[in-house]
């Protein structure tokens, strides 16, 4: 058995030897094979791990990462050599902003505008509350989208203006009434004008101001004080560089109307009229006539129609003769008119 299995054993190995040299007579290579080529394994890449704030798939179970890539930053996550904000570049914060803090107002910032045309803007809050130097909060009813810039003036005027015009009159302001703020329309409405301000959250149209004590400052009241609503107009007019209401048109009876429009060489615009109060009785009839003013004319006869043939106007009547004995008295005849 150990030979027959040693002879078996011999005999493949004389096989496998004569297989790489071909045969003398074997021109086509039919009785030798040909050597197989050697064969590479290809590494099929793994899906990424499913980001942790990632909605999970009801009834799937979390793919865990595979252990060759524990420890290895993902791509698009910010890692030692890649800061967070090279990641996601954020746009900077204006000094508007920053100069705008809480201590002054309530305005949270909000996303930029694009509206049709050129309407929007950049740099926007949204105006909630105007904080006092005492910590008080004027509240803006309602909020206002204004520009940073904006909204920044209508905190001081508030703050350094109204604030002592409010203490002169022994109380303090509450409430700011806003009319209208943001609006994507032309001027005053009409179409085809050119672009409000409005529409580039640069203006801001108040009716007045409310007192912590109930009272209100009414922008265009004309029973409020004239020296009070005197002062608002100087100091609106110092600070904004268009200032519209009673007087400049129609449009602004009821409110004022202010904005920072920029101008060439810094033109500003201030039309309001601080009209006087009414009288409180309306007169029901007019003044007598003083003794001293002239006679009045005694008022003229009407005048014949226009194109009257003056043909047509009658004739004084002739006298009558007398009747004379033997006189026959002949009937009148009416005169007649002319056929032309």
């Amino acid at each position: 058995m150990v030979t027959a299995a040693l002879g078996l054993s011999l005999l493949l190995a004389e096989r496998a030897e004569a297989r790489k040299y071909p045969a003398p007579l074997d021109i086509f290579g039919l009785g030798t094979p040909r050597p197989r080529a050697a064969t590479h394994t290809a590494r099929i890449p793994l899906p990424r791990p499913r980001p942790d704030a990632a909605p999970k798939v009801p009834g799937k179970a979390p793919v865990e990462a595979p252990p060759e890539a524990e420890g290895k930053p993902a791509p698009d996550k910010p890692g030692a050599d890649k800061p967070a904000e090279a990641a996601s570049p954020q746009k900077p914060v204006s000094a508007c902003r920053l100069a705008l803090t809480e201590e002054i107002a309530i305005a949270p910032s909000i996303p930029d505008i694009r509206g049709p045309g050129a309407c929007g803007g950049e740099d926007l809050v949204r105006l909630e509350a105007v904080v006092l130097p005492d910590k008080r909060k004027v509240t803006v009813k309602p909020a206002a989208i204004l520009r940073c810039t904006m909204a920044s003036a209508i905190a001081d005027w508030l703050r350094k203006d109204m604030v002592p015009l409010a203490t002169s009159l022994g109380t303090t302001i509450g409430e700011l009434d806003n009319f209208d703020s943001f609006e994507c329309r032309g001027r005053n409405r009409v179409a085809g004008a050119l672009l409000s301000e409005h529409g580039k959250a640069n203006a801001l149209d108040v009716r007045g101001i409310k007192l912590a004590n109930g009272q209100s400052i009414g922008l265009t009241d004309r029973t409020m004080p004239r020296e009070v609503r005197e002062r608002v107009l100087h100091s609106v007019c110092t600070r904004f560089s268009t200032v519209l209401g009673p007087g400049s048109d129609w449009y602004h009876e009821d409110h004022i109307h202010l904005d920072l429009a920029q101008r060439r060489n810094d033109y500003r615009i201030c039309q309001w009229n601080v009209w006087d109060p009414l009288p409180q009785i309306a007169p029901l009839l007019p003044a007598e006539r003083p003794e001293e003013a002239p006679p009045r004319e005694v008022a003229a006869k009407p005048e014949t129609r226009e194109g009257a043939d003056e043909e047509t106007k009658k004739a004084p009547a002739p006298a009558e003769k007398p009747a004379t004995e033997g006189s026959k008295s002949q009937p009148h005849k009416p005169a007649t008119k002319k056929r032309r």
